[in-house]
């Protein structure tokens, strides 16, 4: 590894955040680029990877204490290993023991790695769920080893630092152990010199401990209460950032100033309202109050729309294009799928035409000669409400005057997808759609530089979702039930799960289950299947002839987890219901119940579990999408609830958007005032805050230059 200046590790009389990491004394050329390969280039980045988790007596479990089919944690030593060899599989057995007991760990795969990874007599910290065959064991256990005097179960009091490891580090030496030997001698021996990036005046407040303190408590703590009082400051640190982040974001957006202006509601707004067949609830009049808000400021607006799958948002939607309309501008409605941007089109066709309002519709595989004429008709501004896909943002599609932008399921499109339709326009006003559900934690996350609109009341005349849980030994008489609705008129979705990680598989399993049901349960029924890999003309052809009728069962795939409205559709069987997550389950739900028939949704649990019957025990308590999403995003975590691994900035080294949600409000809350009593953060006691935004977020932050 070449060195950018040479410099001599022993003249070293401490360590700056920036000091590149092969300078840090027990590194060398060898770690240092394990480590650079690990994200981990200089001292800060090496100070900030903190532990993963803590031994201490409080989380440690005698063997003798331990209970089959709970997660538990042991220290013991090494008694011996070796390699069990019989009829059906080999494995590599290492017998742990500690004062009270013994216990077996085993391995089925990896043999080859594992049996060189011990030796007699090593003490271990070994964790995982507690099997038993032939006395209590552990499979495949997560495993640490301790220093011979880092562990002493009868007379100590301290707290040994687990960190997170991987192939490239251990193999120099770097797996948990081997971290805390480099960093013990470092954090007991030199001063660290970490400018404090917290305001002083938070720090007092919230009685948070000093940075370099705190660096030294996270990593060795002296105590239970010092190691929490560190993890509180960088929780906080860590929110604030990020909030931070998002009031920047939120400035940048308001600092954008309309080049247009709404003169009034206009006239084509009365004339839809006046010709609908039903009565707004109150929360969407609530939401398009807001909405008007918005527009009429000469601010740009960015807010989410808010709204269980049948709450009423297109024409939320529909009533606010309206002003933008009658006010001589351009509206473009992006929806992610065909399926959905057609619906979006028959459904504001229906609102609108009697109103004399004539949408138009842009998709892929539309006839050249008819693109053509859409697009010389949006460029001349004789189109003004124009529905699309990712159609919609490619070359050759200008808009004369577009001045309100709606995005329909904003997190299914990238960043750089909804900045091209953005773009169309001149400082366009934006209305994001969302029918996901999304816990007001996550919101402040996900959408915290944008303004909320929620509406939490579905209209009158619907019927209603009656859910029930079965076991497969009773699919034959759903089946029978299934079938009698049907002969009574009545159409019918059976849905297959489709998990990224076996897609196949799960295809697979759908077409089989397809066939099966179409020869053996439902020969005398009229079943299509529909699935992702399809094309979008087969799918739209299928999805057409369910909606008027003509095929009595859907069986699918979570193709139509947001689709298409079927008033006549009242029954959903959802087979392998603990595979899906439960805001998952709630949208394929909210497909039926469109009409004003009562309808029932079916979750076959296969595979039962006492966490997964837990989980869809929820779905049967209620159909508010909210209190489910809360659900889901305890049982499930930020990082696999509703796609949000594609957000980067949500990989939290230390915070928990559940467990930390109060620390979260007061972070976002000091985030927010920091940027409006100082909008460039330019004075003094902000400088160190201004610095660590730009340096370790400018990633994410399009409006840097507003700083």
């Amino acid at each position: 590894m070449s060195l950018p200046y040479k410099i001599s590790r022993q003249s070293l009389s401490y360590l700056k955040p920036e000091t590149p990491i092969i300078y840090v004394k027990g590194v060398g050329p060898k770690r240092a680029d394990a480590l650079e390969y690990s994200g981990i280039k200089t001292f800060s980045d090496l100070i900030y990877r903190f532990p993963r988790r803590y031994l201490d007596r409080s989380t440690i479990t005698p063997i003798v204490k331990l209970k089959v089919g709970t997660e538990a944690t042991i220290v013991g030593k090494v008694f011996s290993q070796n390699l069990v060899k019989t009829r059906r599989r080999s494995f590599y057995q290492v017998l742990i023991g500690d004062e009270s007991g013994q216990i077996k760990c085993i391995w089925f795969n990896g043999v080859k790695y594992i049996k060189d990874a011990f030796k007699t007599g090593d003490i271990v910290a070994m964790s995982g769920r507690i099997d038993f065959f032939n006395g209590p064991r552990l499979i495949h256990p997560d495993y640490d080893k301790l220093e011979a005097g880092e562990w002493d179960p009868i007379h100590t009091s301290r707290i040994v630092p687990l960190y997170p490891s991987n192939t490239y580090l251990k193999k120099v030496g770097l797996d948990s152990r081997g971290m805390r030997r480099l960093l013990r001698p470092i954090l007991e021996q030199l001063p660290l010199s970490f400018d404090e990036i917290l305001p002083e005046s938070i720090i007092s407040k919230y009685e948070l401990a000093e940075i370099n303190d705190a660096l030294r408590q996270i990593h060795f703590p002296e105590s239970i209460e010092s190691l929490n009082r560190a993890r509180r400051r960088f929780k906080f640190e860590e929110l604030f950032f990020l909030q931070l982040l998002l009031a920047v974001k939120r400035q940048g957006i308001k600092a954008a100033k309309k080049p247009f202006k709404y003169e009034s509601p206009g006239p084509l707004l009365k004339k839809i309202y006046e010709k609908l067949s039903f009565e707004l609830t109150e929360a969407q009049k609530k939401a398009i109050h807001k909405i008007w808000d918005d527009m009429k400021s000469p601010e740009v607006m960015n807010r989410l729309l808010q709204g269980d799958v049948g709450s009423g948002k297109t024409i939320v939607a529909l009533l606010c294009a309206s002003i933008a309309i009658g006010n001589g501008f351009q509206v473009a409605v992006m929806a992610p799928t065909e399926i959905l941007a057609e619906q979006h089109y028959r459904n504001l066709k229906v609102l609108g035409e009697p109103a004399g309002l004539e949408p138009r519709l842009l998709i892929g595989g539309q006839l050249k000669k008819e693109r053509k004429k859409i697009l010389g008709e949006i460029e001349s501004g004789s189109i003004s409400l124009v529905v699309g896909t990712h159609a919609l943002i490619q070359e050759g599609v200008e808009f004369k005057n577009l001045s309100l932008v709606i995005i329909d399921e904003q997190h299914r499109f990238g960043v750089a997808q909804r900045g091209k339709l953005i773009g169309k326009g001149l400082n366009p006003d934006v209305l994001v759609m969302t029918a996901t559900p999304i816990p007001r934690t996550l919101s402040m996350t996900l959408y915290g530089d944008m303004d909320v609109s929620v509406i939490d009341q579905m209209p009158a005349k619907r019927g209603k979702i009656i859910t029930k849980i079965v076991n497969e030994d009773r699919l034959a008489d759903v089946y029978k039930y299934i079938e009698e609705q049907v002969k009574k008129g009545n159409q019918a979705y059976i849905v297959y799960p489709l998990i990224d990680e076996s897609e196949k598989l799960d295809l697979q399993a759908a077409i089989q289950g397809f066939e099966y049901l179409k020869k053996n349960v439902f020969p005398d029924l009229n079943l299509s299947l529909i699935h992702g890999s399809m094309s979008p003309a087969e799918k739209d052809e299928i999805m057409k002839y369910f909606t008027n009728g003509t095929v009595n069962i859907l069986v699918s795939t979570t193709v139509i987890e947001v689709g298409v409205d079927n008033p006549n559709a009242t029954i959903m069987l959802i087979e392998n219901a603990e595979r899906f997550g439960l805001t998952q389950i709630h949208q394929l739900r909210g497909r039926i119940g469109r009409g004003e028939k009562n309808s029932v949704c079916i979750l076959v649990e296969r595979k039962r579990t006492e966490i997964s019957h837990r989980r869809l025990k929820t779905i049967l308590s209620t159909t508010n999408g909210f209190e489910i999403s809360e659900e889901d995003l305890k049982l499930r975590g930020p990082g696999e609830f509703y796609g949000t691994r594609q957000h980067g900035f949500l990989k939290m080294k230390i915070a928990d958007l559940v467990s930390d949600k109060e620390l979260l409000k007061i972070a976002r809350r000091e985030a927010f005032q920091i940027l409006d009593d100082d909008p460039h953060l330019r004075r003094t006691n902000n400088k160190y805050v201004r610095n660590h935004l730009i340096k370790n977020y400018s990633e994410y932050l399009e409006f840097i230059n507003v700083l």
